[in-house]
């Protein structure tokens, strides 16, 4: 995918690239009131290609991973397509299951910002495809993971029986889901087996990026001290409840033109970082099912696979 100009030619190339929107398919946007503005650039690029083209706004909700109103999910249901423009991640959803579960095709963009459409929804789906492939080919197998980095991470947990999957932004086949911008492969460790620490010192889903590292200790599967000045009191203070606390995901970034920018959407996405989750992974793999699901970004990391080095201070092996 490649950048054309304006906000409405690349929507109209998503569309056409990514999704494979077709004239006699229906189409969805889910917005709210913060990104309105854009989510408008796919609605009239949508409205140029398929007459059945609608717009949907919702309130925005506490955390990410909070499930919209029923009606909302029900709409969800009823369309080929839907773009998630959204303040609040809609990814980790039943709502987002049970319509993909029925044969649509959905990217989700919490976040989403105009500079991004300059970064990271410039690259092209071909190379991050054949990259996350690549990664998968090493990963396929392995049971035991192991991160390392100069600041202090060292955290290891089992993903044994648990299956990778690509984000490389195609969704032209019924089913599909994930985001845009694309670009990472993750997989959601075996609930209650991580333990160690990592060290957040990109940024955080939703806090944006750190004031200081976040020094988070882990044990038995959970998240049980975070450390470190505002960002770490704030995500702290987000860990309501037990399950709020589980490692739910594991991620590495795959895109070579998306940025650090603060906004999770991208960051999580930026190849020679990778991303540990809270919460919610019941949609990938995992067993936990609750309404929160929050990415932290490590920079620079070494990655081992049972015992194999993956990759070396960001920098692939």
């Amino acid at each position: 995918m490649s950048l054309l100009g304006s906000p409405k030619e690349v929507a109209k190339k998503i569309l056409r690239e990514s999704m494979a929107l077709k004239s006699n398919e229906s189409f969805l946007v889910v917005t709210d009131y913060k990104l309105f503005p854009l989510a408008g650039e796919f609605f009239s690029a949508a409205q140029q290609i398929t007459p059945n083209a609608r717009l949907l706004t919702i309130d925005i909700p506490a955390t990410h991973g909070s499930e919209p109103h029923p009606d909302v999910a029900q709409v969800m249901k009823n369309h080929d397509v839907s773009l998630l423009i959204t303040t609040k991640s809609l990814t980790h959803t039943r709502a987002t299951a049970a319509a993909t579960s029925k044969g649509a095709r959905i990217a989700s963009m919490p976040g989403l910002t105009k500079g991004m459409l300059s970064t990271a929804l410039s690259a092209k789906i071909k190379d991050m495809k054949k990259l996350n492939d690549a990664l998968i080919k090493k990963l396929k197998g392995k049971n035991t993971i192991r991160i390392m980095t100069k600041k202090g991470t060292n955290i290891t947990f089992s993903i044994k029986g648990r299956e990778w999957t690509s984000d490389d932004g195609d969704f032209t086949k019924k089913k599909a889901k994930g985001n845009l911008p694309a670009g990472e492969i993750f997989i959601a460790p075996a609930e209650g087996t991580a333990k160690g620490i990592f060290i957040i010192d990109g940024s955080i889903g939703s806090l944006g990026k750190v004031d200081a590292p976040v020094a988070v200790l882990v044990e038995n599967g959970l998240a049980v001290v975070l450390n470190g000045k505002k960002s770490a009191l704030k995500f702290s203070a987000q860990l309501k409840e037990k399950l709020y606390r589980n490692i739910a995901e594991f991620g590495i970034g795959t895109n070579t033109k998306a940025r650090l920018s603060g906004e999770l959407l991208e960051d999580e996405k930026v190849f020679g970082t990778c991303h540990i989750a809270l919460g919610n992974n019941k949609h990938f793999g995992g067993n936990i099912d609750v309404p929160y699901h929050v990415d932290g970004i490590i920079k620079n990391p070494t990655i081992y696979a049972d015992g194999k080095l993956i990759m070396r201070e960001g920098k692939l092996v």
